[in-house]
């Protein structure tokens, strides 16, 4: 939003650009204080003229010291085809579509049902509600390229966390296919649960669609110290390729945590890693489609916008989010879109 505008403005000018490129909204972030929820799910329909029919997930940076601010929001929305909603229990849990070379599915706001129980509990249950979801649109997990799991407390309990996606994934044979590209994050959510998840599903129709994991050239695989997630995934297309870059820090060939405390170098590092495997793929950064940054200190967002100013960088959408991140020396993450017509 705006500083000179209320909380909410920022959800008239999705609207806005939604309505001029005859678009469809399939899922939504909204990056601020969980208290305005109800609010601003009321806002967002009268700026869209319309109930919600897609799924808002509503995050909270852990450590967010103004109860009052919204840092952003980012839509995922397509024009040219038509979407169907998913419910599951009567709740909209996503929106799936399709075109000749595949079908499309983006899963979001996906909450254990009871969250009443242990973390780990809660965590299996959401990756069985993925399932079930997934299953309404004819796919199972074995379709999931990217996931976003946004923990509440993270830091207390992220080794059990994966502990837990780890078991599941060994149970599906992830491991023996494709591991999803991912970012994992600590924020809190609007339910209150331990976790709330979103989820991007692909189901090619032909042999002529690829999704395959790509390596970061700077960085192991984060397997080898036990996330179970691929630095990115790449979706090939007959028109297009789609590169999905997962959350990505100041971390180093071995997995170490660099330049401990500055964040400024924390951001040259992340970046450089980032603009190492647009390269691997013959791509740039004008070519980002998306983008979120995770900042541990809110205030220091402006240091990205000086990165990329001194870097002579493109204008990015890049949306803000104050949350932890996975590890408590990382003071910044950034997850990148980037894609190349073929």
């Amino acid at each position: 939003p705006d500083k000179s505008d209320n909380a909410y403005s920022m959800f008239d000018k999705i609207a806005r650009c939604v309505n001029d490129n005859n678009a469809m909204i399939l899922s939504q972030f909204v990056f601020g204080c969980t208290d305005l929820h109800q609010d601003g799910i009321t806002a967002l329909q009268n700026s869209c003229n319309s109930n919600v029919q897609w799924p808002v997930t509503w995050i909270q940076g852990d450590s967010a010291k103004d109860s009052t601010v919204l840092t952003g929001s980012q839509v995922y929305a397509i024009s040219g085809n038509q979407a169907n909603m998913i419910r599951v229990n009567d709740t909209i849990v996503g929106n799936m579509y399709e075109d000749e070379d595949a079908v499309y599915c983006l899963l979001g706001d996906l909450h254990p049902p009871d969250i009443t129980l242990s973390r780990e509990e809660q965590t299996r249950a959401v990756f069985e509600q993925m399932e079930k979801a997934l299953a309404l649109v004819d796919m199972d997990f074995s379709h999931v390229i990217r996931t976003w799991m946004y923990l509440d407390n993270l830091l207390e309990w992220y080794d059990e966390f994966n502990v837990v996606r780890t078991d599941f994934f060994h149970e599906r044979k992830v491991f023996d296919n494709l591991v999803p590209a991912s970012t994992g994050i600590g924020v809190s959510n609007h339910i209150g649960s331990s976790l709330v998840t979103d989820v991007l599903a692909v189901k090619p129709k032909t042999d002529k669609v690829k999704v395959f994991a790509v390596p970061s050239p700077m960085q192991c695989p984060a397997i080898d110290y036990k996330s179970s997630f691929s630095r990115a995934v790449e979706l090939q297309l007959p028109d297009y390729r789609q590169l999905f870059i997962s959350g990505t820090a100041s971390i180093d060939p071995d997995g170490n945590t660099l330049h401990l405390g500055d964040t400024a170098a924390q951001i040259k590092l992340t970046m450089e890693v980032v603009d190492e495997i647009l390269k691997s793929r013959d791509m740039s950064w004008k070519d980002t489609t998306r983008a979120i940054a995770y900042f541990k200190n809110v205030e220091d967002v402006p240091l990205l916008y000086e990165y990329c100013e001194a870097n002579n960088l493109p204008p990015m959408p890049i949306a803000i989010s104050h949350s932890d991140i996975c590890r408590d020396d990382l003071l910044f993450e950034i997850e990148f879109d980037a894609s190349v017509a073929i």
